[in-house]
């Protein structure tokens, strides 16, 4: 079975529901995929801020008019999306010790109910070099 790696810095909505996009299309392939949450995209990971649509990386001045087009074409969340694929294959998300700090995050209980561990880079930079496909987003 080939096997994905993520390495996932932004936190950004525009990047977290295409994230769930190339997730799906991973799974659909039957692809082991695991998830590095890195840097700023660790906050988005916390519990209280799942919902928070402040950031958008592409195209920040059209942040409201995609809002309301992904609502009108039913684009899930990202998060239903990320647990939707632990659902169909084997997917595991890690956040960053670091990261996790960053934000206060000390304990995996403070994240969303998708993440599954905490991860050190070097567990992170040792998967990118075994997988068939690795990206960063």
């Amino acid at each position: 079975m080939a096997k994905l790696v993520v390495g996932l810095s932004s936190g950004s909505v525009d990047k977290l529901v295409g994230l769930g996009v190339m997730l799906s299309g991973a799974a659909a392939d039957d692809m082991d995929i695991e998830v590095y949450v890195l840097l700023t995209a660790a906050r988005a990971f916390l519990k209280e801020n799942e919902f928070l649509n402040d950031s958008f990386v592409e195209y920040p001045h059209l942040k409201e008019e995609m809002l309301a087009k992904m609502k009108e074409l039913d684009v899930p969340h990202w998060a239903e999306s990320f647990r939707q694929v632990k659902e169909f294959t084997a997917c595991k998300f890690y956040i960053c010790s670091l990261a996790g700090k960053m934000w206060d995050g000390v304990s995996k209980d403070q994240f969303i109910d998708v993440v599954d561990d905490f991860s050190g880079i070097f567990q992170y930079i040792e998967a990118a070099q075994k997988a068939d496909l690795h990206i960063t987003i």
